[in-house]
Parts: structure tokens; sequence; C-alpha cells
């Protein structure tokens, strides 16, 4: 994997890996395996994905952990606000048995993504009941997970807690040693760190700003599911180094990778399931490739490199 490292002009270069794009696991295995559960990650690992996303949400009494939605209603078995919720609580609920989509057409996709079908919905051993998966225990299982994944890590706003979800965030990357150089906040600058094994997500610009202000060194990514004129030029904020538009953005507007790459942005888009859609952003020169199948997006992406052609 080529690191988010800084060309001549102090920029960052694209991410790729062996003339491809980066391909992230977004929630885990998702497509086979009930989301950010420690199986899906699990799995996703096995599929040979270069990175994982999650998203990270603070409960009640000051954990982080990985939940999409405000609450727990639609992801486990149930009911209430993350924010509302303290651990304990959080980890006496089933979240492995819930299938966000519908069951593939054929099993062989169970196969392709190294999922043990037989296995669906049994908790792994490292998680309590099938409880709530926490970003402590998902930073250990990329520490420990034998060779160079990283994470892209988003966090959701708007939210009860504000700038404390960051803070937060930051303190537990300091402690794994992957918050890289401290601000403070007259210290901004590019990032520096080209093994850096953590990007910073979010929809919100004041949750990037402050990532840069806690935590110069940490890549950043401004989601976008609309272009403002001013992004629709690949213009990002004051610090963001990384572009993240939804697929449906590049589908309307396909020279907006160009764009920012001019800008000296790498580009990560989100979320690209289907093979022809892999193909259209690979063809455009994406960076990262965000996506519920890994297995099956890799297969796609390598199409080009098994037969030789760039």
């Amino acid at each position: 994997m080529r690191p988010l490292g800084a060309g001549r002009t102090g920029r960052p270069e694209p991410l790729a890996r062996a003339g491809r794009p980066m391909v992230v696991a977004h929630r885990g295995a998702s497509s086979a395996i009930a989301e950010h559960t420690l199986e899906a990650y699990e799995t996703a690992i096995r599929s040979g994905a270069d990175a994982l996303e999650c998203d990270v949400r603070l409960t009640r009494d000051g954990h982080l952990v990985c939940v999409h939605d405000r609450t727990v209603d639609r992801t486990s078995d149930g009911h209430g606000k993350v924010s509302a919720l303290d651990l304990p609580s959080l980890e006496a609920l089933d979240f492995t048995s819930w299938r966000g989509e519908e069951w593939p057409a054929s099993a062989d996709e169970f196969f392709d993504a190294g999922a043990d079908t037989y296995l669906g919905g049994v908790a792994a051993d490292r998680t309590a009941a099938g409880g709530v998966l926490t970003l402590q225990m998902l930073l250990g299982l990329v520490h420990d997970c034998g060779r160079d994944v990283r994470l892209l890590i988003e966090t959701k706003h708007p939210t009860r807690y504000g700038g404390l979800v960051e803070k937060t965030l930051v303190e537990q990357l300091e402690h794994v040693g992957w918050a890289g150089r401290p601000g403070p906040p007259a210290t901004l600058r590019h990032p520096t760190d080209a093994g850096s094994r953590v990007v910073v997500m979010s929809f919100a610009p004041t949750a990037i700003r402050r990532i840069r202000l806690l935590a110069p060194d940490l890549p950043t990514v401004l989601l976008m599911d609309r272009l403002l004129p001013v992004r629709r030029e690949g213009v990002l904020p004051a610090g963001v180094t990384i572009a993240g538009p939804g697929l449906h953005l590049l589908r309307t507007d396909p020279d907006f990778v160009g764009r920012a790459h001019r800008r000296g942005h790498p580009v990560f888009v989100w979320t690209v399931d289907e093979a022809d859609d892999v193909r259209y952003v690979r063809d455009l020169g994406v960076d990262t490739i965000i996506t519920n199948r890994p297995a099956q997006t890799l297969a796609v992406v390598d199409e080009r490199l098994a037969s030789g052609r760039r």
C-alpha cells in the first residue's frame, strides 16, 4: 500500500496499492455479516481489505462505540439513543443477528467473502453476548491483525456531546500511538506522518476542524452527499486533505475526481457495491473505494492488474 504521504507540492499523493485504489470495508464485511460487529471486521481482514471503516458515537458514560444510527433500534434487539445509554446497557444487547441488507442471490457470495455461514449471528469470542463493539476493541483488532490494515473512523454529528467526541477519539488514538504529533492549534500543518494507521472522516466540517486542532498529523476526509458550488471545483475547507463524495455525486459529475486531484486532494468514494459501479469509479481514478463487499470489490479492482492492463 502506498502511504498517504506528501508530494513535491506538499500536498497528499493519491493513496493506492499496486496501481489500484485502496479498498475499505464499510462497517466491516457488512453485506454478509451484521455491521459493526467484530466478526464483520475479522471477515473483512481475512478477505484482504486494505482498510476498515467504522462510525463512532459517545455513550452516556463516555465510551466510543461503533454504531451508525443515533439509536440502537435498527441494529440491535434494544431501543433508545446511544447517547442516553451507558456501556453496560449496550453490552447487554444483541448486535450480531441483525442484517441490514437482503440475503444475496447466491450462497457463493458468503464463501467469496470468507465467512462461515453456519456461524451467522454467533458472537465472536471477544464480545460479550453479542454486545456493542467498542472503538477500543476495534483498535485492538487492527493493531493485532498481523498486517498493515488502516482504519477510517467517521465521527457522527449532530450529537449532544459535540466536540467531546473528537476529544475522546484523539485520546484513544494517543493511547495506542496512532494520533501523530499533538497540537497546539498554532501549529496547524499538513499531515506528514506517512505511516498513519488512522484517517478521520465526517460530514461536519466543524468535526474535521477539531481533529486538525487536536491532532494535526491525522489525515482527514470531508464526506459529501451534495456538492456546493465551491466544493464542485474541488476546493475543501482549510486543513481538510481528502474529498469524500458519495457515488451518486460522481455519477452526475465524473469530472469532480480530476478537479479534486488537480488541487492535490485524494478522492475517497462511498458506498460502492455493484461490480459496474466499482469499475466506473476505478476508471475515474479514485484513490479509495468504500464498500460493503470488500472481497468482491477487490476482485473487480484487480481485474486490470491480472490482465496486465493499467
